[in-house]
């Protein structure tokens, strides 16, 4: 016989809190992390998505960008607050 693991409400809280707390730590400036801008390539590798899904975060307004010439730049401090919960 094994043993099941039930994942409780309680559990992925602590989860999406430490996860949150992880992504701060690497978002932080002067950790790794001194840019103001990010890059969309740079942004899809640091949240893990694919371009289509960047794509819906900025059409549904979701995160803002600035697009100057042929590339998209997005603030560090918008993609911080996307994490946290809230777009600005």
């Amino acid at each position: 016989m094994t043993a099941i693991d039930l994942i409780t409400k309680e559990d992925l809280r602590q989860f999406k809190n430490e996860m949150l707390t992880e992504m701060k730590h690497l978002l932080k400036p002067g950790q790794g992390q001194s840019k103001q801008w990010l890059k969309s390539y740079e942004v899809r590798k640091l949240l893990n998505i694919s371009p289509g899904t960047l794509q819906n975060l900025r059409i549904n307004g979701t995160l803002r960008y600035t697009k100057i010439g042929g590339l998209l730049y997005y603030k560090l401090e918008d993609i911080q607050a996307l994490l946290e919960g809230g777009s600005k």
